[in-house]
């Protein structure tokens, strides 16, 4: 795994071989930043259930002025660490449950990543306490991550757009 594009472009990330942990594919990556590569610079951005950070640091390469990194699992929260360490990248990490992160704060960002593991029912229950609570910017974007044939209620977000890499999709959602 590697950073994409952007100010660490090239930078090689340490990779997690927990079960839980499924890295996004660089290729995917890629594609999915650079759909959004005029929306990430100057925003403030969560990466939920971040796993290695991969998406988070992707989005702070290219520009992004803030990042909030949330996973409960410790190993992931610390490779994230190392990860932002080792580009000379800061953020703030929390090792917290995804839902009870979202429950506890309250200010909204521009762009949120949904990427939990897949057979986890987490895609709903996450968009709904970012819909009821208010957690997107007006103009903000939300990007979930899941498996093809997969289906996700948008709990109250418009569809914006769906792409297909292989067995993965990208769904993009807006208020």
């Amino acid at each position: 795994m590697r950073v994409t594009t952007g100010s660490r472009k090239g930078g090689v990330l340490l990779s997690n071989k927990l079960s839980h942990v499924r890295p996004t594919t660089d290729k995917v990556k890629q594609a999915l930043f650079t759909k959004l590569q005029f929306f990430v610079e100057g925003k403030r951005v969560l990466d939920l259930f971040c796993g290695t950070g991969a998406l988070g640091i992707e989005a702070l390469s290219r520009g992004a002025k803030e990042v909030v990194f949330v996973d409960k699992n410790f190993k992931s929260a610390s490779l994230t660490r190392q990860n932002l360490q080792k580009l000379k990248l800061s953020a703030e990490v929390v090792r917290m449950d995804a839902l009870k992160y979202l429950e506890k704060f309250a200010e909204p960002f521009d762009l949120i990543l949904i990427d939990p593991p897949y057979d986890s029912g987490l895609y709903e229950p996450s968009l709904k306490l970012i819909f009821d609570k208010n957690l997107l910017t007006d103009e903000g974007i939300i990007v979930c991550e899941h498996e093809k044939g997969v289906s996700i209620d948008p709990c109250g977000f418009q569809v914006l757009d769906e792409k297909r890499y292989g067995s993965i999709v990208l769904t993009y959602l807006s208020k």
